[in-house]
């Protein structure tokens, strides 16, 4: 790494080199070298005169790609694509009066983005299902785990560590199948010539209107993709930037949210993410256990969250058939979208293989609560004995009113059955400890965790096994 220069943090220091080798130079240009070979054999197959021998030199030198020839070329040219067909052609003279035949610059630059998204968005894929294993595994041994729920974060009825690791789960589903949706429909620009209209195709076979769709058909099936835009101006149409970016997006909210959880329970010592054991918490503060790769989840997940504003206002401004404002932007943007989720998702495994559940500090908060929560059984029971429920609801009331200032005023425990044990009002029950049972406030719980992960998710990994497994969540930093 050079230290004297910008060095972009999202390659050098939190996406994985596999994401990074996606967007490439290398990968680009080869994408741009296989789109031309692909042209080129395309047009041979529908009776244009391109001969073996100049497929056969094409071939050869596809990832022998002269960069300095370019490079060079470029500030002669002041145009990118030119300066590759250049440097292709110095490598290949016999096949250099063929190459980019009929092509406009955005056959090779829209076409080479859309392989390269279809790469990213795959891996982006499968890190999700590796997610989605790690936290149903999780769901499922603490689904019968009572902790306390939370809303306005404040503490509220019993749920189990499990269901409310469900709830992370089903939204890292929902981004699954928006991110499958957006690789499925993916197209390719294809073969449309300067502003769409296929008309230098056209003149290349002669008027001949099928052998031009031949020709696109040709290019979709070499590249695997199902198809092509039906119609474009010079480029693809900006708004699948913000579809994809999109669905990015909501991945970056899912993961927003999980970290931000898992920082609260942190802070509560109910849950923490991995520390490693010569990890520092603080250079000042040597006891303290930081949840840092989750804040790093956090803080990588904002910038992710605001880019589709981006590639909304990229397409909202791309004035009739195009205009070139889009070009610089989408090259920092697009592979930025696909780096910061594939560093998210590396935080997001890791953090994942390894959270530490603490039950005994569970239960101790939930005991605090919990005899708040059991009123409602106890008020039942003793009006069933012929109690009045006003009369009771009122006792409840003050005594709680009076347990709630023991333990904010004077710092102790909760008291609250202690009171009713003494009241002669409440004499009808004398089974507080069944009645505290945290299991009996759980409800439907464990069985919505074993239900959720039965119906929705063991059927998507056992679609992608083979595929997610490799994922180890290690991170170098």
């Amino acid at each position: 790494m050079d230290h004297t220069v910008y060095n972009n943090p999202l390659v050098t220091r939190y996406a994985t080199r596999e994401m990074s080798e996606i967007f490439s130079e290398q990968h680009r240009i080869g994408l741009f070298r296989r789109l031309w070979l692909a042209l080129a054999k395309g047009e041979q197959s529908l009776g244009l005169d391109i001969t073996d021998e100049q497929i056969a030199e094409l071939e050869a030198y596809v990832d022998d790609i002269n960069f300095d020839v370019a490079n060079a070329r470029e500030k002669v040219t002041r145009h990118d694509v030119m300066a590759h067909i250049y440097a292709y052609g110095q490598q290949c003279p016999k096949a250099a009066p063929i190459i980019h035949l009929g092509a406009t610059s955005c056959y090779v630059t829209d076409n080479a983005d859309m392989l390269i998204y279809r790469d990213a968005m795959r891996l982006v894929i499968d890190k999700v299902v590796a997610l989605m294993s790690r936290l149903a595994d999780f769901a499922m041994e603490y689904r019968k785990m009572p902790t306390l729920g939370f809303t306005h974060l404040q503490a509220a009825q019993l749920v189990t560590v499990g269901k409310r690791a469900s709830l992370w789960l089903q939204d890292f589903l929902m981004d699954f199948n928006n991110l499958s949706h957006v690789y499925d429909n993916m197209l390719l620009r294809g073969v449309k010539g300067t502003t769409g209209t296929q008309a230098s195709f056209l003149s290349l076979f002669d008027g001949d209107h099928a052998k031009v769709k031949a020709l696109e058909r040709y290019i979709t099936d070499y590249f695997g993709v199902k198809g092509a835009f039906p119609v474009s101006g010079q480029t693809y149409t900006r708004k699948e930037d913000y579809n994809i970016l999109s669905a990015l997006s909501m991945l970056a909210q899912s993961a927003y949210k999980f970290s931000q959880d898992i920082r609260l329970l942190q802070s509560m010592k109910e849950i923490e993410e991995p520390f490693a054991k010569n990890q520092v918490g603080s250079s000042a503060m040597a006891y303290k256990r930081n949840p840092m790769r989750s804040e790093r989840i956090g803080s990588i997940a904002r910038y992710l969250v605001s880019l589709p504003m981006n590639a909304a206002m990229t397409a909202c401004t791309q004035g009739f058939e195009r205009t070139l404002d889009d070009s610089a932007n989408r090259r920092i943007v697009m592979g930025e979208g696909f780096l910061a989720a594939d560093a998210i998702l590396e935080l997001l495994l890791n953090v994942t293989d390894g959270l530490v559940v603490y039950p005994k500090v569970i239960r101790k908060h939930l005991m605090e609560e919990l005899p708040f929560m059991a009123t409602e059984v106890i008020l039942m029971r003793c009006v069933k004995a012929g109690g009045s429920r006003q009369e009771l609801h009122e006792k409840i009331r003050t005594h709680s009113m009076e347990a709630e200032k023991n333990v904010r005023l004077n710092g102790k425990r909760n008291d609250l059955i202690d009171r009713l044990k003494k009241d002669p009002a409440f004499a009808a029950v004398d089974d507080y400890d069944k009645i505290l049972n945290p299991v009996n406030f759980i409800g439907r719980a464990p069985q919505q965790v074993e239900d959720f992960v039965k119906t929705y998710i063991r059927p998507v990994l056992k679609r992608y096994r083979g595929r997610y497994e490799r994922f180890t969540g290690e991170i170098n930093i």
